[in-house]
């Protein structure tokens, strides 16, 4: 009887057990379930998207192939025709639920990055207009297609940044499914735009680094190895046609910029859709004073303006003979080291301050913020990928230049460098804001306090989120009282009054964490000054991993530039990348 009562229990708590687990799995399945399917699905779609449109760039670098240019061109074409299609689409549905509550992200962009992007698109726009005067210049020779390209491409680029500007911050709640598919739609052919201009600038730079190889003669290259730049087999019906191809040469760096930018920014709207907002993470950063902002802007300057001199002398002693061209990619690593060491060295002090603080971190979920620390770790693995392949040819070369140890020791300070910063920005943006958690000598006096708020009862049971932002706080979302005004103007004119009760604050306390702030502020400047210093010399021509001829005695020639190929654009991304990341770590502080 024991055991029949026994095995009757068992038997009757597996059962509840296993009814447990079925309403478990049944939760799963009808609620996430369909969200994480049409992410798997429409991120399939992008990827193969992408693929499709590399393998034609592949065919097309092979000049013997069958596929040419402007098969491409009509390709991209026709995706950013669909990307123009989708985004009216998206603006009538927007504009049909005027009176419904959108939320919105404030995270997801701020307004510098928004001008920034405005920045890269009208130079963008300066580069299809070339483009269009270069086809007049041989329109005998050429498709259609090389002219209707940049003509979409324009309208494409003013229709996406309106785009940008005014939609990014949506958090998408209805048609979710079909609204994911036209996110990554755009996300995938803005990298798939990058990867032509990648593709286009790269080609240029070789042709001009192949022709000064076989000018200083420093090795024989097999003619299979050495592809002459096609030229057309028509002359020019104007006058103008070689400054427009020259033209291109300064603007793609900017063009490459443009697209990868988009393409992150897109790619955070896409991780938003059907997200429920953690109201406490949704507020904007704040913006404390810049007083004492004196060292880091005059260091940066300083090392921005070094460089561009050094570009300048790099680029006309590169095409002098062996001794001054040895001489020129000497003064270039030792101008690097210099400007590394002070990187380094800077955010270490940043890191440093940070231990010594020993604030909490913000653990809030924050799609933007968790692609910029996948994107720095991401884009830091070409760089330190080209590093140590310098590392190896220095150690194993049997030539010995004038630049080999310097070299060396440049290489290792890329791999510091990029560590240290990587440290220093993902604990900049990690770190819980001081001035939400207690009182702060910088903030405006005359701002509402916690802790004077916190003993104001609530009006009719609504709770005043403007209490929750020492700002007089936008609430949630970025618009709420632009949005909300008739509805709640009345509570926050109830209980927005001026509060006279002094807070006891220790001075010697706010004058150290005032000191720390403005180091931080400078360590900040200072990096991002650095970041679009680095960043300008590869962008425009100023590469010595090319040139210098160690790396190519060690990998060989194809493999080499196969390598920086692909390396090189995800450096520059990176520096540009750091740049914003900084630029946001500078606000947060």
């Amino acid at each position: 009887m024991h055991l029949y009562q026994s095995s009757s229990s068992s038997s009757s708590s597996s059962s509840i057990r296993d009814k447990k687990v079925f309403a478990k799995l049944k939760l799963n399945l009808s609620g996430d379930y369909p969200r994480k399917n049409a992410e798997l699905l429409s991120a399939q779609y992008g990827i193969n998207l992408l693929l499709a449109g590399v393998a034609l760039i592949l065919a097309i670098a092979h000049r013997d192939s069958s596929v040419e240019e402007k098969d491409l061109l009509s390709f991209t074409t026709g995706l950013m025709i669909l990307q123009l299609i989708w985004m009216l689409w998206y603006i009538l549905v927007r504009r049909s639920q005027r009176n419904t509550r959108t939320e919105r992200d404030v995270n997801a962009t701020t307004c510098w990055i928004r001008g920034g992007l405005t920045l890269l698109a009208i130079l963008s726009l300066i580069m299809d207009a070339l483009k269009i005067g270069y086809y007049v210049g041989y329109r005998l020779c050429l498709s259609a297609s090389h002219v209707v390209y940049p003509v979409i491409h324009a309208i494409h680029t003013v229709a996406q940044v309106n785009f940008l500007w005014f939609h990014i911050k949506d958090v998408i709640k209805s048609f979710e499914t079909f609204e994911r598919f036209g996110v990554i739609h755009a996300v995938f052919t803005n990298l798939l735009l990058w990867c032509n201009g990648v593709m286009s600038e790269t080609e240029h730079f070789m042709n001009n680094h192949v022709r000064r190889t076989l000018e200083l003669e420093f090795k024989n290259i097999t003619e299979g190895e050495l592809e002459p730049e096609p030229e057309l087999q028509c002359n020019c019906t104007t006058s103008t046609c070689a400054l427009f191809s020259q033209s291109f040469t300064y603007l793609f760096p900017f063009n490459i910029e443009y697209h990868i930018f988009v393409s992150v920014l897109l790619f955070v709207m896409w991780k938003n859709i059907g997200r429920t907002i953690d109201v406490s993470s949704n507020r904007k950063s704040l913006v404390t004073k810049t007083q004492g902002l004196i060292l880091g802007p005059i260091l940066g300057l300083l090392a921005l303006v070094s460089t561009i001199g050094i570009l300048v002398v790099y680029i006309t002693r590169l095409e002098g003979p062996r001794e001054v061209h040895q001489s020129a990619i000497s003064m270039f690593y030792i101008y690097g080291i210099v400007m590394l060491v002070v990187m380094c060295s800077a955010g270490a002090l940043g890191l440093l301050i940070y231990r010594a603080n020993h604030m909490p971190l913000d653990a809030s979920k924050n799609p933007s913020r968790q692609l910029d620390t996948e994107l720095l770790f991401g884009s830091a693995l070409g760089s330190w990928f080209l590093s140590w392949c310098s590392i190896v040819s220095v150690l194993s070369s049997n030539s010995d230049p004038p630049h080999r140890w310097t070299n060396l020791i440049y290489s290792l300070l890329i791999v510091l460098e990029k560590y240290v910063q990587n440290l220093f920005i993902i604990e900049s943006l990690y770190r819980r804001q001081e001035s939400v958690e207690r009182a702060d000598p910088e903030l405006p006096t005359n701002t509402e306090v916690s802790s004077v708020t916190a003993s104001l009862p609530p009006l009719n049971g609504i709770d005043n989120l403007a209490y929750e932002s020492p700002g007089g706080g936008s609430g949630p979302t970025e618009n709420e009282q632009e949005e909300n005004g008739q509805e709640n103007g009345q509570v926050y004119g109830s209980q927005r009054k001026q509060s006279n009760v002094p807070l006891p604050v220790d001075s010697h306390v706010a004058e150290s964490s005032n000191m720390k702030r403005l180091i931080l502020k400078n360590i900040a400047v200072l990096l991002l000054l650095c970041n679009v210093s680095l960043w300008i010399l590869p962008a425009f021509g100023c590469r010595p991993q090319y040139d210098n001829g160690l790396e190519e005695e060690t990998f060989g020639f194809s493999t080499w530039t196969n390598v920086l190929n692909f390396v090189i654009p995800l450096n520059l991304f990176y520096r540009m990348h750091s740049v914003a990341s900084l630029f946001e770590v500078f606000r947060r502080v």
